[in-house]
């Protein structure tokens, strides 16, 4: 793919388990559920806010951990519980006044179909389940809560010119 396909992207959606995190839910002793969060993923996102990016989380499962975690980088709309993911992702792009084509959705799993298949460019981690893949436009080479969620937003930022926060470090 070549990367100038990135530079339609006004927006990132991104799942949560498997995309955020590697999919991996430990359950304590109190019954809470814990996941883990790669921090350069978090870099990422607070960067893409500050540059004017919306960033989206349409996610199946709830955690107030999660959605402590995404909250404390600059999100805000976080969308938990969601059950249509893609009636969700319409009205997003609606009141943020943005094409579905405009958008970029990083999913792993089958409740990611309908929504990748409607947005400009659907991306998944490199351990995706097959059905998403091969929709995907894009397969990262980085798993799931491995750093594929910088990964993606690194490449359309710099696409962009929008990547680096000291101008000294573009001549690097």
């Amino acid at each position: 793919m070549v990367l100038t396909e990135f530079k339609t992207i006004k927006g990132f959606v991104l799942d949560v388990d498997g995309v955020l995190t590697d999919g991996t839910v430990q359950v304590n002793e109190a019954g809470e559920q814990l996941r883990t969060f790669n921090i350069k993923d978090g870099y990422a996102i607070q960067l893409a806010i500050k540059k004017g990016y919306p960033i989206f989380i349409i996610t199946g499962g709830a955690s107030i951990g999660v959605e402590r975690r995404l909250q404390g980088l600059g999100v805000k709309e976080i969308h938990s519980r969601v059950v249509d993911k893609l009636s969700k992702l319409q009205a997003l792009a609606k009141d943020y006044h943005l094409g579905l084509d405009q958008l970029m959705y990083i999913g792993d799993d089958i409740p990611d179909f309908s929504c990748m298949r409607s947005v400009g460019l659907a991306v998944s981690p490199a351990d995706a389940v097959e059905e998403i893949k091969k929709i995907s436009h894009y397969i990262s080479a980085f798993n799931g809560g491995k750093g594929v969620v910088r990964e993606l937003i690194e490449k359309v930022l710099k696409v962009q010119g929008n990547w680096y926060e000291d101008e000294t470090i573009k001549s690097i």
